[in-house]
Order: C-alpha cells, then sequence, then structure tokens
C-alpha cells in the first residue's frame, strides 16, 4: 500500500517550505504555494539558485498572515498579508515564461533587498491571473501559480531512500521539495504511475523533474556542495537532464490528507536512464 506521508507548501518562491497535514487543491496547486515572488530590477524571479541564503527565510502562516523570518534571527519578523488585493500590476518573467502579479509594498522590497543583499521586490499572484502550464504536457486548461512550471511535484520516500544508500551523507528530502511525499513501494515508482488517485482525486504524472544546483544548497545553512547531482547524473540523465521526482497534475480541486492512501490507476513504462 502507498501512503501519503508529507506534504509541503512553499507560500514564497525558493524560501523555505511548510509541512502542512492537509492540503487543499485549488485550479493551480496546493493552496498558498508559491503565490508569492522575489524578482529583481529587470523584473525577473530570483531563487536559491543565484542567492542560497534565500533557504535561510522561513514562511509562517497564522489566519489571514504571512510572516517570514531569518531561521537563525526570528526576532526579526516581516508580516504580510496572506491575499494582497492592491498593488501596482507588473510582469514577471519566469524562464521563457511571463505572468503578471501585484508588487505587495515597498516595505517588503525593503526588508528582502536587506536580508538578501540585492535589490528585489515581492509580487503576488492574484487569482485572476492564469499562467498555464506548458501545453505540450497539459490534461485540460492547467495552470500554475509561481512555480517552475508545474502545480505539484511529488516524490516517493523510496527514491530518496535509494540514492542516500549512494551517498556517504544521507540528504533530506526537503533538498527537493516536493509537495506530495510518500510511503511504500520500490524506488522511483512514481516514475512508473501514469494515472493515480488520492481520496477521490485523479492525478497525472506528465513529466520527469530535472534537477538543479538548488538540490546541492543545504536548506538550514545556505551551503553548497557538489551531491546529490554528482551521484543523480550517473544513474538518473534523461535527455541531458538529471530526473527525480514527476510533475503532477490533476482533474478537480479537493483535499487531501496525510496518510490518505495513493492507489495507482494506470501505469507507463520504466524510463531509460
Amino acid at each position: 500500500m502507498l501512503l501519503i506521508s508529507q506534504l509541503n507548501i512553499y507560500p514564497i518562491k525558493s524560501l523555505g517550505g511548510i509541512k502542512i497535514e492537509c492540503a487543499v487543491l485549488t485550479d493551480r496547486g496546493f493552496q498558498h504555494d508559491r503565490r508569492f515572488v522575489l524578482i529583481d530590477e529587470s523584473n525577473r524571479f530570483i531563487s536559491q539558485r543565484e542567492i542560497p541564503k534565500m533557504a535561510l527565510l522561513q514562511p509562517v502562516i497564522s489566519g489571514d498572515k504571512l510572516f517570514v523570518f531569518e531561521k537563525r534571527n526570528s526576532g526579526d519578523v516581516l508580516e504580510l498579508d496572506l491575499k494582497p488585493v492592491t498593488g501596482a500590476q507588473c510582469t514577471v518573467h519566469l524562464f521563457k515564461d511571463e505572468s503578471e502579479g501585484l508588487l505587495v509594498s515597498k516595505d517588503a522590497d525593503k526588508w528582502f533587498s536587506e536580508k538578501l543583499g540585492t535589490n528585489c521586490r515581492l509580487v503576488y499572484m492574484p487569482d485572476q491571473v492564469r499562467r498555464p502550464v506548458d501545453h505540450a504536457f497539459a490534461i485540460q486548461d492547467d495552470i500554475t501559480s509561481f512555480s517552475d512550471g508545474y502545480p505539484v511535484l511529488m516524490i516517493g520516500e523510496s527514491s530518496l531512500q535509494d540514492l542516500n544508500g549512494r551517498l556517504a551523507l544521507p540528504l533530506p528530502m526537503n533538498r527537493f521539495r516536493p509537495n506530495i511525499v510518500f510511503a511504500g513501494g520500490v524506488p522511483f515508482e512514481e516514475d512508473t504511475m501514469k494515472v493515480f488517485e488520492i481520496n477521490g482525486i485523479h492525478f497525472y504524472a506528465v513529466k520527469s523533474c530535472a534537477r538543479c544546483v538548488m538540490t546541492t544548497i543545504d536548506q538550514e545553512t545556505a551551503q553548497q556542495a557538489k551531491e546529490p547531482l554528482k551521484t543523480l547524473a550517473a544513474y538518473r540523465t534523461l535527455n541531458k537532464r538529471i530526473c527525480f521526482g514527476q510533475n503532477i497534475l490533476f482533474n478537480k480541486q479537493g483535499q487531501i490528507n496525510v496518510g490518505d492512501e495513493l492507489k495507482v490507476l494506470e501505469r507507463q513504462p520504466h524510463l531509460t536512464f
């Protein structure tokens, strides 16, 4: 039996994640997941790829507020509305995509710029903005928030155990920033799932997740190393991309919970690495 063992959201793209017991699926992924993003002076999104210390900023949700603090200095806290309704509109550049958003506040911009040592601005994606996923992999009119490209990322615990068995020092799951983690099954079983069901909602594994240098950043210290990319490259390279985890779409809104059963409805062939 496959069971959901962990659910995560990342309210501000590339900052710390929040473990949750139940996840509400909205039209664009988990509620509150990556609805905020930081951008540079050219309106390009910034991430731990360029600024590893972003890992040290931790968001917390309380009621209708979002609080952000440094993991090593919890006394300096930024308070934000969880759903800003005003602000100047701007265009955010994410890889090859463009998406609209609202600038949150000059106070937020100042706080993040000081913490990260670079000029940046905080942007929120309101409900009326619809950012489509890649049409080549879409199931219906699927949209996402400020994620890298898809609304949900899923990894099996067995896959991480397989990787850790090849590493000198084991790594935690937070290196890979999944939304859904499941227990049970064999390593990389998520690669073979085409359609599966959780709590009456159908999910579709549409694309392997290509991994980048963010996986090499310790989420508690912001220190960077060569692993796990060095080891993954030896046995998880597909079309010159290192893959770990599956990008997921779904057919309706609803709720899933830690402890829910994951039922595989349709399989697909193993990927050839």
